[in-house]
């Protein structure tokens, strides 16, 4: 074989081989980023059974109601290893392995959207980073739902001007809620 047709043919071995090794590269995924369909490595299609894979480094406690028949959803806790709880998680269907998760309940701060928000900002800094899509008026609490990361923050009322506390009926506008008010629980839905 002359000199010339082995180059080539290391060259273009050498070319395949990087093409290769640079299209099986995954893209690292930050296990504490929040967007509309992912937490970390948990999706919007994520099944109960896959949750001790994605979580292997960490704790998955399963509570299972008394009566299965009462159509209660099971709550699915998520712990670090040190024993910090994480994630709250809600299935859509009571002890079904094969369900989907319908709702998170992002309790470590380490959590934060891609615009930086997490359990540790206010309402200035949701309102900053998000279109506000409603405030929903509660007993005690305002929820308030951005539908681009498909989220919902819980506000305590406590939080609020005391003329706005106790009317239920009351349409709150979001320039009414104090720019430091604190989230009290932030809950993502699929």
């Amino acid at each position: 074989m002359p000199k010339s047709n082995m180059k080539n043919t290391l060259l273009m071995a050498l070319i395949c081989a990087l093409i290769i090794t640079s299209c099986a590269k995954e893209k690292v995924v930050n296990p504490f980023t929040i967007t509309k369909n992912h937490i970390g490595l948990l999706t919007d299609s994520t099944q109960v059974k896959e949750l001790d894979a994605i979580f292997s480094n960490d704790s998955v406690v399963r509570y299972i109601a008394g009566d299965e028949f009462i159509g209660a959803v099971n709550s699915i806790e998520i712990f670090e290893k040190g024993g910090k709880k994480l994630l709250d998680l809600s299935p859509k269907e009571a002890l079904d392995s094969t369900s989907v998760i319908s709702s998170v309940n992002i309790i470590d701060s380490r959590y934060k959207t891609e615009k930086n928000i997490s359990t540790l900002s206010t309402f200035k800094d949701i309102k900053e980073a998000y279109k506000i899509s409603k405030i929903d008026n509660l007993i005690n609490v305002i929820v308030v739902s951005v539908n681009e990361i498909n989220a919902s923050f819980t506000i305590d009322k406590k939080e609020l001007p005391a003329s706005m506390r106790f009317d239920m009926d009351m349409t709150i506008d979001p320039i009414q809620v104090p720019e430091k008010a604190k989230i009290k629980y932030f809950m993502i839905h699929w």
